[in-house]
């Protein structure tokens, strides 16, 4: 059986399970501290519905980049790379929220190299694919006007 798309599919399913562990966080905090909606002004409440909410903001790009740019290259050692990285930055973050500003800055700056590391790679790529003389450059026809 051949797997399509093998290194988003397993960064994905890293990501739903992170996804899950930032929502728990952030119910436990609201069951013990009685917060029913918001953050009820506690700092910890706050800390981790933003942990959570970031994660919410930053995956969908790098995943979705990381599937266009796996479908057009096929499988390759970096997009694992950067999948796995992605995730342990993320983890790095959820924590840093409330235990330490280092690994708050590590989960930012490494999300950051890795949004830019996949756009470049999808620029790149889109840029070679568009490139006079390549047989396997999508044409598009112009359709006339009606």
């Amino acid at each position: 059986m051949t797997i399509l798309l093998p290194a988003t599919l397993a960064t994905a399913a890293a990501c739903a399970l992170l996804a899950i562990w930032l929502g728990l966080r952030v119910s436990q905090v609201r069951v013990k501290h009685k917060v029913l909606v918001g953050d009820g002004g506690d700092p910890l409440v706050l800390a981790r519905m933003r942990a959570h909410a970031n994660f919410v903001e930053y995956t969908p790009f790098v995943l979705i980049l990381l599937a266009l740019v796996e479908l057009a290259k096929g499988p390759a050692v970096h997009l694992w790379a950067y999948g796995a990285v992605f995730v342990l930055a993320r983890v790095a973050h959820g924590i840093g929220m409330e235990r330490s500003r280092g690994a708050r800055m590590v989960g930012i700056l490494v999300t950051w190299a890795i949004l830019a590391l996949l756009i470049g790679e999808a620029t790149w790529t889109t840029y070679q694919g568009a490139a006079p003389g390549r047989g396997d450059a999508i044409e598009i026809e112009q359709v006339p006007a009606a």
